[in-house]
């Protein structure tokens, strides 16, 4: 498929700031993808942060724009946020603010695209590293969420599982007259608030067992659901070829799937704004906007 000169110039329209910068994929790599995406028959695809940056949610490691390049601050720890009612109350003062903008993110083209090529039967199971339910947004039903949902939130004591926005109207409740100055918004959902302006932040126990609440996702530090992590390699089993987008794959979690997919001798292609850990498996990389480059390859 040749791709008409217009597309060389999608890199002026608007962009959000937490997309780093990039040139526009070359017409030659996006003829290579639509060869790779047109050969498959039962695509697994694996998505990461880069493919949210362009619906304005920031990433941690992107060049210039990611929280670690802007900030000093690192995401919450799993055995922090256990072991500390402090640390939990800091977390979910700061996720109760930034939670109305964070939930009110649509899905972008890529998000629709990967959704397009689903309902066309080239999509065979699409694994997500995001916990920002934007895939679930734009219809996608063949998906995991590897490190799971901000939208969900999981008892620690009886395992029970609840929506997200029934918390924030609890916070609301509890906390009527409570108010905070906000600083830049975080990659996880929440904001940026100096400790001393959550000391008075009331926190609800689980309305089951009184047991403590945390959102439904694998903080750094834990791990994922080993039945999970089974399920997602069966899926891999039953495909013919691996495209990556908008992750550097440092997180093992997602890593290993790369690994899975090298052993068998399977075909990998990258679009990534870039270097990844998974380059030298891949025998097409694409550097470029994950919108831009999937909302012209055709699920043929």
């Amino acid at each position: 498929m040749r791709f008409p000169q217009r597309f060389l110039s999608l890199h002026a329209a608007p962009v959000r700031s937490f997309v780093p910068a990039c040139s526009t994929a070359d017409t030659h790599s996006l003829e290579r993808l639509q060869d790779f995406v047109s050969r498959a028959s039962r695509l697994f695809v694996i998505s990461g942060a880069g493919l949210s940056t362009e619906s304005g949610i920031p990433d941690y490691r992107s060049e210039g724009v990611g929280l670690y390049a802007r900030t000093d601050r690192r995401p919450m720890q799993h055995a922090e946020f256990v072991r500390s009612a402090k640390s939990r109350q800091r977390y979910w003062a700061r996720n109760f603010v930034g939670w109305p903008q964070f939930s009110s993110h649509r899905p972008n083209s890529a998000h629709e695209a990967l959704q397009q090529w689903e309902r066309r039967g080239k999509l065979h199971w699409l694994v997500t590293q995001n916990v920002d339910a934007l895939h679930s947004k734009a219809g996608q039903k063949r998906l995991t969420e590897l490190h799971g949902c901000v939208h969900r939130v999981l008892c620690l004591g009886c395992g029970a599982i609840s929506a997200r926005e029934e918390l924030q109207t609890q916070f609301v409740a509890l906390n009527p007259d409570w108010r905070a100055q906000t600083g830049g918004v975080a990659p996880d959902g929440d904001v940026f608030i100096d400790d001393d302006q959550v000391l008075n932040f009331r926190v609800p126990s689980c309305e089951s067992c009184g047991g403590i609440l945390k959102p439904e996702v694998t903080f750094f530090g834990d791990t994922v659901n080993k039945a999970t992590v089974q399920f997602v390699h069966d899926r891999l089993g039953e495909s013919d070829a691996v495209l990556v987008v908008g992750t550097s794959l440092q997180v093992y979690s997602g890593y290993r799937f790369l690994l899975a997919a090298g052993d068998r001798k399977m075909s990998v292609a990258i679009v990534n704004i870039g270097s990844t850990r998974a380059d030298h498996l891949a025998e097409l990389k694409v550097s470029g906007r994950c919108g831009e480059v999937l909302s012209v390859i055709q699920p043929l």
